[in-house]
Parts: C-alpha cells; sequence; structure tokens
C-alpha cells in the first residue's frame, strides 16, 4: 500500500515539475515577445525624434504626392518613417491636399518639418469646401481645384491672358493685375527674376511655375525699368500723339472723358483728368497754370492746347492766354505738408485715388507698422503707378515710427501676419529656439537677397 502512494506522490510530482517547466517557459517567451516589441518601438521614436540633418542632403522643390518610399528615403527619412507616411496618404484618399495634411503625420517631426517646408510644392490650406473622403476624389480632366495654382506645361508667360492666367488657377483679381505688371514692365516680365517680382504672385505659387516658364533664369544688365516701363496709357498716347488732332476753342471745364480721348489722351488718361478736375481741385479748372499742372498732361501738349483754351470765369470774362492776372487757388489740403504714414483714406481720395485704392493704401501701410521708403507705396494692390508717382513726389515720409524688432525678440503674431515676414514666420520661431542670434537665423533661413532686403527694413541693426 505504501509502495502504491509513494509511486503515485512521485508521479504527481513529476506532472507538477514539468506544468513548472512548461509555465517558466511560456513565461519566458512572452517577455520576450514584449522586449522586441518594446525596443521596436523605442527604435521607431528614436528614429523620429532624431531625423537625418538635412544639411546632409541637397534639397529641391518636389510635389508629395509624387515621391515613393525611395523618394521619401532620399528625404532622409527611415524606410519606417516613408512606409507610414505612405500609409498615412493611403487614408486621406491617395493624395495630400494641403501642407497642413502632410504635417499631422506623426512620422514627420516638427523639426523635419521645419526643414523641408519651404520645397513642398502644395497650398498651406486647402480649399474650404473640401470634403475629407477615404477615397480619391474624382476630378475631370484638365479641371484645376480653386486656389491651386498648377501649370499645363512649359509656356511663356508674355502670351498669356487674364484668361490664361485664370486658367491655371489664379482668380480673375490675380489674373488682371499679373497682367497689369507685365505691362508695367513694357509688355514682358524679362526674366524669372522680375516675374517672381510679381506681388501677386506668392514665394509658394513661384515654386510651382518657375520649372515650367520659358524666360531667362536673371535680368540682363541693360535693362532699364524707365526705359521699358510703357504702361497701356502710354503706349495708346504714343499712337494718339502720331495721330493729327484738328483743334477748335473749347472749355476743359465742359469735357467728358470721350472728348479728352478726341484730344489725343487714352481712356486711362481721360479718366485721371477728371478725377484730378473733380477730386483735386473740386470739380473745375481755374486757370491755365491747374492745366498746365496736371501729371496727365505733359508740356509739349499743354503748349498744343493752349492756343486753344477758353476758360470761363466768375465775371464772365473770357481766359484764352494767359493768367496774369489770376493767382492760382489752393487745394484745401497741402499734400506738400502732408506725411506718407499719416495721410488719411480722404485725403488720397482728394488726391485723385478712387475709394478701393485709398483703402488698400491705408489698410496695406497698417499691415507693415508704417512705409520706411517711399518705394513701398507701390506695392499697394492695384495702385495707379502714375497717379503714385505724383503722390510721391509731393508728400513727406517720416519712418520713426515705424515698428521695428529683431528676428529673435519680434512677436510671434507681428511675424505670421507682416506681410514681409508671415511665409517665414515658422521658420524665424523653429530656429531662433536654438540659435538666438540675428545672423545664425539669416544663415538658416537662406532667403533670396530681395526677400532679405524687404525684411530688414523692419529689423533693428
Amino acid at each position: 500500500m505504501n509502495e502504491k502512494l509513494s509511486t503515485k506522490m512521485n508521479k504527481n510530482r513529476i506532472i507538477g515539475i514539468l506544468l513548472f517547466i512548461i509555465i517558466c517557459g511560456a513565461a519566458f517567451f512572452i517577455f520576450k515577445l514584449n522586449q522586441k516589441a518594446e525596443t521596436e518601438v523605442a527604435s521607431d521614436t528614436m528614429e523620429f525624434s532624431a531625423p537625418t540633418n538635412i544639411s546632409e542632403i541637397e534639397l529641391s522643390d518636389f510635389n508629395p504626392n509624387d515621391l515613393d518610399k525611395q523618394g521619401w528615403v532620399a528625404l532622409g527619412f527611415t524606410e519606417n518613417q516613408a512606409g507610414t507616411i505612405l500609409n498615412w496618404k493611403d487614408v486621406l484618399g491617395g493624395s495630400f491636399g494641403d501642407k497642413a495634411q502632410l504635417k499631422k503625420c506623426y512620422a514627420i517631426s516638427p523639426e523635419k518639418y521645419a526643414e523641408i517646408e519651404s520645397y513642398i510644392q502644395l497650398p498651406e490650406t486647402k480649399a474650404k469646401n473640401f470634403k475629407q473622403n477615404n477615397y480619391q476624389q474624382y476630378t475631370p480632366q484638365g479641371y484645376t481645384p480653386k486656389n491651386q495654382v498648377q501649370a499645363k506645361g512649359k509656356f511663356n508667360p508674355d502670351s498669356y491672358t487674364a484668361a490664361d492666367w485664370q486658367g491655371i488657377g489664379f482668380s480673375e483679381k490675380q489674373a488682371i493685375s499679373i497682367v497689369k505688371y507685365k505691362n508695367y514692365l513694357g509688355g514682358s516680365f524679362i526674366s524669372k527674376e522680375k516675374f517672381e517680382e510679381c506681388f501677386m504672385i506668392s514665394p509658394e505659387n513661384y515654386a510651382k511655375l518657375s520649372p515650367y516658364l520659358i524666360l531667362p533664369e536673371n535680368t540682363p544688365e541693360s535693362f532699364n525699368q524707365n526705359t521699358y516701363s510703357k504702361t497701356d496709357s502710354n503706349l495708346k498716347t504714343e499712337n494718339n500723339s502720331k495721330q493729327k488732332i484738328t483743334y477748335s476753342q473749347f472749355n476743359p471745364n465742359n469735357l467728358d472723358q470721350s472728348d479728352w480721348m478726341n484730344l489725343g489722351f487714352s481712356e486711362k488718361q481721360a479718366a485721371s483728368i477728371l478725377k484730378y478736375k473733380n477730386n483735386v481741385l473740386r470739380g473745375s479748372f481755374k486757370n491755365l497754370d491747374e492745366i498746365k499742372a496736371c501729371y496727365m498732361i505733359t508740356e509739349a501738349k499743354f503748349e498744343e492746347m493752349k492756343p486753344y483754351i477758353v476758360l470761363e470765369i466768375a465775371n464772365g470774362k473770357n481766359n484764352e492766354a494767359s493768367t496774369d492776372n489770376l493767382k492760382p487757388q489752393k487745394s484745401e489740403t497741402n499734400f506738400a505738408g502732408l506725411d506718407l504714414n499719416e495721410i488719411t483714406a480722404d485725403q488720397l481720395m482728394d488726391f485723385g485715388f478712387d475709394k478701393r485704392t485709398a483703402n488698400g493704401f491705408v489698410g496695406f501701410r497698417k499691415s507693415l507698422g508704417g512705409f520706411v521708403n517711399k518705394n513701398q507705396i507701390f506695392e499697394t494692390y492695384n495702385i495707379d503707378r502714375e497717379l503714385a508717382e505724383k503722390l510721391v513726389a509731393t508728400a513727406s515720409l517720416n519712418a520713426s515710427k515705424a515698428q521695428k524688432y529683431t528676428l529673435v525678440n519680434a512677436p510671434e503674431s507681428w511675424l505670421k501676419t507682416h506681410p514681409y515676414f508671415k511665409y517665414s514666420a515658422d521658420k524665424i520661431i523653429f530656429y531662433r529656439i536654438s540659435n538666438p542670434e540675428d545672423k545664425k537665423i539669416w544663415k538658416f533661413l537662406a532667403t533670396k537677397p530681395e526677400y532679405e532686403n524687404k525684411m530688414k527694413l523692419y529689423l533693428l541693426n
């Protein structure tokens, strides 16, 4: 009996030992699996937080929708990160609609995104009517999404009309302004440099269009703005001046726009003469000196018309050719005594600008924090260049109150809203965290000289 009991106990002991070994083995196996998983996660996390230094990679503009796995690896990402980015793109429906969508991918650290952002050929944010779906959106052939500029192939911008610019994604107002800018240059964009200077073409859109432009890279040294800068109105004046005008006596206060055009002026010039008469002179020419002072009437043209001008004055007498006995009436506003940083919208309208341009002038000045030099006046959206030149030559400019900072201490809100800094604001904010010196920040920004010069107008030395 004892022998059987001993045998049974030994058997149970052996079974217990075997079960213990099995349990220990299973626990060890599970431990190893967890350890391996943690190691892989830690490795991925380490890769995400320490991306390849961008200075070791030669970057150029790219569309993230065109990159495969190797393309992302070439930008300094690991294979795991590249795969994650491609998976994120599939979740979005097969393509990134804007930079904001790409930035949300957790495989791209904030530091890495800041390094590649300026090379990404995508809009900053998607259009308001964009609907997020987990499938590829249908896009009709030849359709360009609103506010997304896209070239259809190599093209010469000199031959583009306003309709052509709208066809590749610009708004109607933008398209008209681009054509006006071309005419201001003399009918040609001259070079990619000059094309880039057009204020209606953002750095982002220029980056998209630049590879397709059939233009020289650099502006010829022989280019002279004063020589080639002929607007449509100037060209029309030349054509009209070649036509022989048959004059008869006329009272300039009785002429409408078509009458001035019949005297050889362009449509735009005629409209400007009427603005000058109605807004600056309060409705009428009082003497020949006021006619001569109109900036749209050249001295030669005035001398040509002078013998035929008949002005009716208050006492009913006619003034045909002499102003010896008449004193020029002064405008209520002395524009020579005004500061361009203080002039109001109403005063600008008195000078001859329309209400929209006057408000745009004041709004642009406010966004800058004040003008620093007079050339900035010409950057006002859709401003009448010739009238602006007259204003700049007449009024003074006190730039002492313009807001100025260093790159290190400039407020983030100021950087993100200032017209000259907003496209580089995120980079400046990022770089100055670890490089609190203006010189080092400039080195990392690597902006084009023309942009840097504009920005430095509002920086303390």
